[in-house]
């Protein structure tokens, strides 16, 4: 049975929101690069290093054996919010590094070669764009791009064109960090693998609006980040199709990654430790269990509700600012883009910090993206589910005093 929602409630349990920057509330709107922990994350973290901090698997002592039972307890706790298996869900440090491990795995493999072309999108984050060109600079391949309307949307029709028996992986994110772009990714999926091409979904930006039904939208790999979905930094995921984490290769090579080792051969270990190799990141697993379990104590569409209300009110105070532009669909979730005529974004999001109020500005590592729309970077205001009315009440008055400033 779900909690009700009530946001006194939850924003009480978000102690660092409870503070003054430049001597006003803090209104804290950049919770697409990084959301804030509830006290339960904190308290995981605290309980961890207070009474139970030690090495995982192998252990006979106390510690390590509480250690590990909760860690692998944590993976299951991802899983099924993801609802694939245990031996699917691979820790890493982000979402970087979970799409840098496809990419390095698919590599070894060989399953790309000079023949072969990689898909990608304009949507992207450089996460999602680097690893693949560093690919195609190893093996040869071709990368194509899938290119974006000028509501913010993937061109689909191009989409299906660019579609061929040449492309062996189709790369694209879920959600846009820059436009809030939700792509039809279920749809995208069944197109690539019609012809054969393995498909990559960066879930950065759509874990944290509750959980993910991976079995249906038919993913061969899904990544995400902890520091996005209400836990610390440096702890990520990696979902694999369990029939091709068996076949490719593990590429870090060191402890817990093996079953067997000589001088002669080494022999990996079952999954998902084939590809943990390392003292992995204990307490960062644990705490990004306890954020979900956290999260999912509320109803997915309440929260969901909740969050397109505030979206949408910010998206109207944007509206109302002349000479403003908003990038992406008007059905966007979580992050709102946009640009003020002869205005900076740098300037503006300086002078709304002075007001407490904190967005993040810039190319949102999406250059590719900024250079389809002639321009440098935007000013963006993301929202969580923590955010409430008087934050985009402040946030539109701030950008109204900000906006009169600089003009």
């Amino acid at each position: 049975m779900s909690t009700p929602f009530d946001i006194t409630h939850v924003r009480a349990d978000f102690p660092i929101l409870d503070q003054s920057v430049k001597g006003q509330p803090l209104v804290y709107l950049d919770n697409a690069a990084t959301a804030q922990n509830p006290s339960a994350v904190l308290a995981a973290t605290s309980e961890y290093y207070r009474t139970y901090n030690s090495n995982i698997h192998r252990g006979t002592h106390h510690l390590s054996q509480v250690a590990t039972e909760r860690y692998e307890e944590a993976r299951q706790i991802v899983a099924n919010y993801l609802n694939v298996t245990p031996e699917e869900t691979i820790f890493t440090s982000g979402t970087t590094d979970s799409i840098n491990t496809v990419a390095t795995i698919i590599g070894l493999s060989g399953k790309i070669t000079s023949a072969d072309t990689i898909l990608l999108s304009n949507l992207e984050h450089h996460s999602n764009i680097v690893p693949w060109q560093m690919l195609a600079e190893r093996t040869g391949a071709q990368i194509r791009v899938i290119p974006v309307l000028e509501d913010g949307t993937l061109d689909q029709e191009i989409y299906a064109t660019l579609l061929d028996e040449s492309v062996k992986l189709v790369a694209f994110t879920h959600v846009s960090n820059a436009f809030g772009t939700i792509n039809p990714v279920k749809d995208m999926i069944a197109k690539a693998q019609a012809v054969g091409a393995l498909t990559l979904l960066d879930g950065a930006q759509s874990a944290p609006h509750g959980a993910l039904d991976l079995r249906d939208l038919n993913c061969d790999f899904y990544a995400f980040s902890g520091h996005k979905v209400y836990a610390p930094t440096g702890i990520g995921v990696l979902y694999g199709r369990r029939e091709l984490l068996e076949e490719l290769p593990p590429y870090k090579g060191g402890g817990e990654m093996i079953k067997e080792v000589s001088f002669e051969k080494t022999t990996y270990n079952d999954l998902p430790f084939k590809y943990e190799a390392g003292t992995p990141n204990i307490e960062g697993a644990i705490a990004l269990a306890s954020a979900i379990t956290y999260l999912t104590q509320f109803s997915k569409e309440e929260v969901n509700a909740h969050e397109y209300k505030l979206i949408q009110k910010g998206a109207e105070a944007v509206s109302s600012i002349p000479g403003a532009t908003l990038y992406g669909p008007s059905d966007r979730i979580a992050s709102l883009s946009f640009a003020i005529d002869g205005i900076h974004h740098f300037d503006l999001g300086t002078l709304l910090d002075q007001m407490g109020v904190a967005v993040r500005t810039g190319h949102h590592c999406c250059q590719p993206l900024m250079s389809r729309f002639n321009i440098t970077g935007t000013t963006r205001a993301s929202f969580a589910f923590y955010n409430t009315m008087e934050d985009v009440e402040r946030f539109a008055s701030s950008l109204e005093r900000a906006v009169s400033m600089l003009k």
